[in-house]
């Protein structure tokens, strides 16, 4: 069953970029599953698209840690890709490495140092964005391409985040830039009918969080608006956040927009339910994880909506089969994170096979490759069709809204 459900997802997706023109690795051939793959999606459709050395692709995110609910998701979903894509094409087009960064900016530094070491071609990351604009840093002096899954702030693809013409060149995002998330939400929330009374949480210490708020702010004033008070928290002190809740009742905020992640908006609701205060409560891509915490009343999280890319419960084939694959390898529903991963890998096997590249030639030069291929192929994948790059790296795709309903994401 699993090697059914995987190939019936990787005959998906191989047909699609034919239309379109601590440590884990995969390097292995996958006879037993090419077999089947083979089988279901047609020997004209995937065998032999690819033939060389394969591409060593690397990736890095937190799989312990605070922050392990995105990483592992990424890890899982990677490693899923990298085997679809070998056992369709009949040989390995990729070998695959992932570290470990704790969430940790130095940590991630030394996890790319020691896939350089492996031989990293091309780095599938990292996930979070500290981590990410100091890896891209290094990357930008090998000229070594990075796409990353989920790292969203301006700041990982700019040597400026003020000024797209410091773009890095080599870094591309596959997820949504935090100024994109920021301006999509508050159009969200005025073009459907949500209260128009706001209070804002936000942690004014990460770039991710007051990146989404400071354009978020600037779409509110547009769309008519009421950000009735903003509350700012920092790395420093956000173990209690029950005081920010306190003012937003107090103003009178009748939807809370949190631009943080789900640990945080965990203690919010948690807050908010203590003192009986129930507005709507909105947020961005960063909240998915949050129905997984140990030990978290997802009760509480009953009508959260949020803007992702992906909806696990989304009805076309190419999500319900990745869903299956997922769930039947790693016994859980992917959430955004996996979703974006898959793409990232796919997206880069589109550029790979659309560029003549291969595992021949170095790090820089297949670098260049992708760079002249992500800006200017469309790709369709997990979370969204017609996607492109501009030269920045910074990708255009529409969002998708989810409500958690039932203890579960439901689109909106």
């Amino acid at each position: 069953m699993k090697k059914i459900v995987s190939s019936v997802l990787a005959a998906s997706m191989v047909l699609s970029l034919a239309a379109c023109g601590s440590s884990a690795s995969v390097s292995e051939s996958t006879a037993a599953s090419s077999e089947t793959s083979t089988a279901a999606t047609g020997e004209s459709a995937a065998s032999g698209s690819y033939t060389g050395t394969p591409i060593k692709i690397g990736g890095i995110g937190p799989i312990t840690g605070g922050a392990a609910v995105y990483g592992n998701a990424v890890k899982n979903a990677q490693e899923l890709a990298v085997k679809e894509i070998n056992a369709a094409n009949g040989s390995d087009v990729f070998e695959w490495q992932f570290e470990d960064d704790e969430n940790d900016a130095e940590k991630s530094v030394n996890a790319y140092n020691n896939l350089k070491d492996w031989g990293m071609q091309v780095l599938a990351g990292p996930v979070t964005t500290t981590p990410s604009v100091a890896v891209a840093s290094e990357t930008v002096n090998d000229n070594l391409f990075m796409l990353t899954p989920s790292a969203s702030s301006l700041s990982v693809i700019l040597n400026d985040a003020g000024d797209e013409s410091t773009a890095r060149g080599n870094v591309f995002q596959i997820c949504f830039t935090d100024p994109n998330q920021g301006v999509a939400s508050a159009d969200y929330i005025a073009d459907n009918g949500l209260p128009t009374k706001i209070g804002v949480i936000y942690d004014a210490s990460d770039a991710y969080s007051s990146g989404i708020y400071e354009k978020f702010k600037a779409e509110a004033e547009v769309k008519g608006l009421e950000i009735v008070t903003a509350e700012a928290f920092t790395a420093d002190n956000k173990a209690d956040l029950s005081t920010q809740v306190a003012k937003c009742q107090e103003a009178g905020a009748e939807l809370v927009f949190l631009p943080i992640y789900y640990q945080e908006a965990s203690q919010i609701l948690i807050a908010a339910d203590k003192i009986g205060y129930a507005p709507e409560f909105f947020g961005c891509d960063g909240m998915d994880g949050i129905l997984a915490i140990e030990g978290f009343d997802t009760s509480l999280a009953e009508g959260l909506m949020l803007l992702t890319p992906f909806a696990a419960d989304a009805e076309d084939e190419k999500t319900q089969a990745f869903v299956a694959a997922y769930k039947e390898a790693y016994g859980d529903t992917p959430n955004q994170f996996a979703a974006d991963a898959y793409d990232v890998i796919y997206a880069i096997y589109q550029a790979v096979l659309a560029g003549g590249l291969n595992g021949d030639m170095d790090a820089s030069e297949i670098c260049e490759g992708l760079k002249t291929q992500f800006t200017s192929m469309t790709f369709d994948g997990l979370t969204g069709t017609g996607m492109t790059w501009d030269a920045t790296g910074a990708i255009s795709k529409s969002p998708k809204a989810v409500v958690i309903k039932d203890g579960a994401y439901a689109a909106m």
